[in-house]
Formats: C-alpha cells, structure tokens, sequence
C-alpha cells in the first residue's frame, strides 16, 4: 500500500512542475499547462512586443505561438509581468489562445 501511494505520489509532483523555457529556466507552475512541445508556455519574438509607459502590447499572428491561430492583440499591465531570466519574451496562454496567463520580459535595460 505505501509503494502505491508514494507511486501516486511521484506522479502528482511530477504533473505539478513547470516545464522549461528553451535556455533552461523553469516556468512557474501556475503559468504553464504540459511540456516543452505541447505546452501553453513559450519565447515570443522580440518584434511582436511594444513596451507602453503603463506595460506591453503583445501582438501575435499564427505562428508566433503554438496555440496561435488567428490575430491577437494583448494588453498587459507593468504588474502583471514577470521578469524574464534568460532576457527573451516568454508568453503563456491558458486555458485558450484569448486568455494570457503569464507574460514573462527581460528586465529593463536588459
């Protein structure tokens, strides 16, 4: 019984970690949802941020994200930006392409 326990055990923990941003750090696990491959968490070209005075306008077309599929515009506030370790723009959509869950950017000045 405790051989399966700590079995299920193992796979929630593993379930619950974040996976890894191509240069290797890791996602929150609140921002991301499934790998590297699959997953709602990813690096967005530089060309498709604008740095506004009260935070980032995302602007996305079908392949600038994986769960891309038509044009987006977003608005995210300077409070809502986590700071990017790696200095790229990392972009997480949870639970569809219309919803941002995490936007990560490299520090100012970076």
């Amino acid at each position: 019984m405790r051989i399966v326990l700590a079995a299920i055990g193992m796979a929630f923990a593993a379930a619950a970690q974040a996976h890894h941003a191509p240069s290797g750090f890791a996602y929150d696990p609140y921002c991301c949802n499934g790998d590297g491959e699959s997953g709602d968490c990813q690096s967005i070209s530089s060309k498709t941020v604008r740095a506004l005075h009260e935070g980032y306008e995302v602007t996305l077309l079908p392949g600038d994200h994986r769960l891309v599929t038509r044009r987006h515009v977003f608005l995210i506030p300077q409070a809502q930006t986590k700071e990017s370790p790696d200095g790229a723009y990392h972009l997480c959509l949870f639970p569809n392409e219309d919803t941002v869950r995490c936007f990560y950017a490299p520090p100012l000045g970076f």
